[in-house]
């Protein structure tokens, strides 16, 4: 316990440690909130879900803060709907008992230099068998009255204000938008800012029946991520990309250091042909093409990026590591406190594993430490190359579908931007600490 708090002490000596070891409680803070808030079955329904599950964001969307940067505000968007109160409902009876008429309105502000993608509104009804009735109407700030369509309401109904062709001919223009949020009368072309306001008034024609709307508003801007082809918000990867990709790092590095310990101390006690197929083996495997065979694997087997951990550990076992921990080892394992346990008649796996492998944790914690983000690397590397895990929301796969979307081409810079950024910081994290634990357990560098 005492070691530990002088290695405490001695770490707090370094700002390098402290950054390093902030970044990776930040980065374990957000993997624990993203794992606590989205269970992984539904972190999958969402990722695959494509527009169907996406439906109220827009397409190619930047992320909202983009406005902070830019003179030229673009609209956000946002959606609304009656059955949470963010919009205005009243329902009215009739005096008779089977009519009611429901009003629904919503004014919102709207202070942008653009106009929308596209204005929808999303129809629920109760009914049991006489189909509700809608009338929808828009009111500028300049107090312009605008009617929109007289809808049949179904039980689900949804109204495209761009693609309705009545309103298009209504509205004498094709580009629905411009004429809606611009002043037919003004030279500028410029969106008129204000306050506007949606109007829906329905009637249905059964006791009970109800109707509801959703108002969805699809600006150039969304959310803190911003969205991709699929419609899909890119914070969901970014945030449940942070355990996938720390879970992968810290295995394959824990995974890959223990084991080629715990090998090179066996092979270098027990000596003879066990060190000398093991130093073969590792010769071999130095001249494999390690990433070639991640390839051929993820190809023609399968993509699951639990068989790429394995295989990943598997290749990164007999690696030169072996080398220089069976020099250590040889020198280790002629020292008197080794005579001393043969003396008394301690066994060769108590030998290997309390007296020769503890010798060496010092200097196995900040190669440790130090590894994680080449595997973080590895996993993303995998993904852009397009062997990904197809089921996980992964910081590799967002790049990859940007990359096949040609996003960087297209000024979408955000799509790859936000993914690399945290590749970056994640791998600067743990190299920060890194160094810091070097420097702190190995001898050489102490004084330095």
């Amino acid at each position: 316990m005492s070691a530990l708090k002088n290695s405490i002490r001695d770490l707090l000596r370094y700002p390098s440690a402290i950054l390093g070891s902030v970044i990776i409680l930040f980065l374990l803070g957000v993997s624990i909130y993203a794992l606590v808030t989205i269970p992984y079955s539904e972190a999958v329904r969402l990722w695959r879900g494509g527009e169907e599950v996406w439906y109220q964001n827009p397409k190619y969307a930047s992320p909202a803060w983009f406005n902070y940067f830019s003179n030229k505000k673009q609209p956000v968007s946002f959606k609304v709907n009656s059955t949470d109160g963010s919009m205005l409902k009243t329902t009215t009876p009739s005096s008779d008992p089977n009519i009611s008429t429901v009003d629904i309105t919503y004014s919102f502000d709207y202070a942008y230099d653009g106009v929308p993608q596209e204005l929808m509104i999303y129809f629920t009804s109760q009914f049991k068998e006489k189909f509700s009735f809608v009338s929808v109407s828009w009111i500028t700030p300049d107090g312009r009255t605008i009617r929109i369509a007289d809808i049949i309401a179904d039980h689900t109904t949804t109204f495209r204000f761009s693609q309705d062709q009545k309103l298009q001919k209504r509205l004498k223009t094709e580009d629905v938008m411009q004429a809606l949020f611009v002043d037919p009368e003004s030279s500028t072309q410029a969106p008129l800012k204000g306050q506007y306001q949606l109007v829906i008034a329905g009637t249905t024609f059964e006791k009970d029946a109800t109707i509801d709307a959703e108002f969805v508003l699809h600006g150039e801007l969304f959310g803190a991520a911003g969205t991709d082809k699929y419609r899909r918000d890119l914070l969901l990867p970014l945030l449940y990309g942070t355990p996938i990709a720390l879970a992968f790092g810290l295995l394959a590095a824990l995974g890959t250091s223990l084991l080629t310990m715990v090998i090179a101390a066996a092979g270098t006690w027990y000596g003879g042909w066990l060190d000398e197929l093991i130093q073969r083996i590792t010769e071999v495997n130095l001249v494999l093409p390690f990433l070639a065979i991640l390839i051929m694997v993820g190809t023609f087997f399968s993509r699951s990026i639990w068989l790429m951990l394995s295989v990943t550990i598997l290749l990164s076992i007999f690696s030169g590591s072996i080398k220089t921990y069976r020099a250590i080892f040889m020198q280790s394992k002629e020292s008197s406190y080794i005579e001393a346990a043969r003396a008394y008649g301690a066994s060769s796996s108590r030998i290997i594993f309390s007296y020769l492998i503890p010798r060496m944790v010092p200097l196995l914690i900040p190669a440790l430490v130090s590894s994680v983000p080449s595997f973080v690397f590895l996993e993303a590397s995998l993904a852009v190359l397009g062997l990904g895990d197809p089921v996980l929301p992964t910081w590799g796969k967002v790049i990859n579908d940007a990359f096949a979307d040609g996003a960087l081409y297209q000024g979408r810079y955000y799509w790859v931007l936000e993914p690399a950024i945290l590749l970056m910081i994640t791998g600067f994290g743990f190299a920060m600490l890194g160094f810091a634990l070097d420097r702190i357990f190995n001898p050489r560098l102490r004084d330095i």
